[in-house]
């Protein structure tokens, strides 16, 4: 019987996993090697200790309503689209309300995880750490890795000839990055085109000399705020839109979604996306294509080689006098600290049953937490996936036998392994993997039968948006607040915007839900705005 439970850092998945575990009746210790909660969300200046964290001027992607932890929703009056300060803030608050910080030891480095000799029959395993130069080693009945999949900087310096050997001047990752000062008037060359690389370019255009973004990819850029200024994700991540994507064939649903964006502008006009291609990614971004239009910041194709100090484009092109090269390229995960014969086979989250347990263990007391990348609030997904591990450690919960969770990867593992910059193998439709989820802890709501018995709130869950509080209305862990968050989730919205009240005769937030129900047309042209 799984007791003890060791869970390897503090941020986004190391918080949801410990408050769990205390659900469950489990005893957690969380070991985080920095001196403070939040992981990549508490900003620092430095990049001295190599520990990744966001630029200074980030602003979240998901809105507060779609991204808060299921049972404790952000404070009404918090913006719906936060700076880092306040998503810190709000992991502050939720460690405090429900006692977390007493469980987790600062500047605590795990340096490795090993089977117990006996771990055929007591699942259990040795955790060495280090703590201010002292070593200890400890037993622990299960263990929860939550370090997230931003660690190591991914740096594609061998695809481009030139770099290393020819370019006198400064290359650098994003990871690097905290502000603009040290770019002021200087020629810049931004390669990528995730949010990283958007977001980047943008804002070193207000005082670069010149900023140029290169992409070998078709993006289409989103705004974050949608139809009659509501965020983008609570009008397009509802069950009704992704039941939309289910029913229609995918070619239909695509030129829908393509025309949709295409709407706000032209992307083929902005050499950004084509609607004939099959392969693309999406970014939100409010300010890029006006950028691109005010000249700013200017598209390239992808690199071909660097010379001493101009970069040659594959169409031939090139840009002279670049001062700086800036690799918004992403991150690589790795976990050093499992022994070799667990570590070896985690390719990617497909090499793990659900994205979670590695399946070749005798005992399943090991599970990786937030090894996703979702078309919606990673928060969210990493809060499901510690609520059923947790479950199943307690003993409420089952899991399939090796050979069937085995069976299960194999089937669902791409052939080939891709590049580890372009994420493929992490990106999961938002709604799909978490009810998925959902449905294995047995938390995962009925529409059908709500319909039954609460007619309102039926059609609130279905036609309204896919929210975190959706989860606790049934099951363990059922939380009697539940409903009412989903109630009142749009005015909560809008609370932060009343710092001005204008008369109207309409009263817009209480009638925006039933707005959603007279207007279905309208939502089946919006599509699935975070769909896979």
């Amino acid at each position: 019987m799984v007791q003890r439970v060791a869970v390897i850092g503090a941020g986004v998945g190391g918080l949801v996993s410990v408050k769990c575990c205390l659900d469950e009746g489990l005893e957690p210790t969380c070991f985080e090697s920095s001196e403070d909660i939040g992981g990549i969300w508490r900003y620092t200046d430095s990049t001295d200790d190599s520990r990744v964290s966001v630029y200074h001027s980030v602003i979240t992607n998901t809105s507060k309503e779609m991204s808060c932890f299921s049972d404790f929703p952000y404070p009404e009056d918090f913006p719906s689209y936060l700076p880092h300060s306040l998503v810190l803030e709000y992991f502050r608050m939720y460690a405090r309300h429900f006692d977390l910080l007493r469980h987790i030891c600062f500047q605590t480095t795990v340096l490795s995880v090993r089977k117990r000799p006996d771990f055929t029959t007591s699942g259990q395993w040795e955790v060495v750490t280090e703590t201010n130069g002292v070593y200890e080693s400890h037993v622990f009945d299960a263990v929860m890795v939550c370090t997230g999949h931003y660690q190591e900087p991914y740096s594609p310096l061998a695809s481009f000839p030139g770099i290393e050997s020819h370019f006198k001047g400064q290359h650098l990752h994003s990871w690097e990055y905290r502000d603009v000062q040290a770019f002021r008037g200087k020629r810049v060359l931004v390669v990528g085109i995730g949010n990283t690389g958007g977001d980047l370019s943008v804002e070193l255009s207000r005082v670069a000399a010149k900023v140029f973004l290169s992409t070998r990819s078709n993006t289409w850029v989103i705004s974050r705020v949608s139809d009659h200024g509501f965020p983008c994700d609570m009008v397009g991540t509802t069950r009704f839109n992704h039941f939309l994507e289910w029913l229609l064939p995918s070619a239909l649903t695509r030129r829908i979604r393509f025309r949709r964006f295409n709407s706000w502008f032209n992307h083929t006009n902005y050499g950004l996306a084509s609607s004939k291609s099959s392969k693309f990614k999406m970014i939100i971004n409010e300010e890029l294509p006006f950028c691109l239009l005010s000249g700013t910041v200017v598209l390239k194709p992808n690199v071909k080689e660097f010379t001493e100090n101009s970069a040659v484009f594959e169409d031939g092109t090139t840009e002279e006098n670049i001062d700086v090269v800036l690799f918004a390229t992403g991150y690589n995960f790795s976990f050093p600290f499992l022994e070799e014969s667990v570590r070896s086979v985690i390719d990617d989250n497909r090499s793990l049953y659900k994205c979670i347990f590695p399946p070749q263990l005798e005992k399943p007391t090991l599970a990786i937490i937030g090894l996703i990348q979702l078309t919606g609030s990673i928060m969210v997904g990493s809060e499901m996936q510690a609520r059923w591990v947790t479950g199943i450690f307690a003993g409420w919960n089952k899991l399939p036998t090796p050979s069937r969770m085995m069976a299960d990867v194999l089937k669902r593992k791409p052939p080939a392994k891709r590049n580890p910059s372009e994420r493929e193998n992490l990106k999961m439709s938002f709604i799909g993997y978490t009810d998925e989820i959902a449905a294995c802890a047995g938390v995962k709501p009925s529409v059908l039968r709500l319909l039954l018995t609460d007619p309102q709130l039926a059609l609130a869950i279905f036609f309204g948006p896919c929210s975190p509080y959706q989860f606790r209305l049934v099951g363990r862990g059922k939380w009697s607040g539940a409903r009412a968050a989903i109630l009142t989730q749009w005015q909560r919205t809008l609370k932060p915007l009343r710092t001005r009240v204008v008369d109207d005769n309409s009263d817009s937030s209480s009638g925006w839900h039933w707005m959603c129900l007279l207007t279905l047309p309208a939502a089946l042209t919006a599509g699935f705005l975070f769909s896979k």
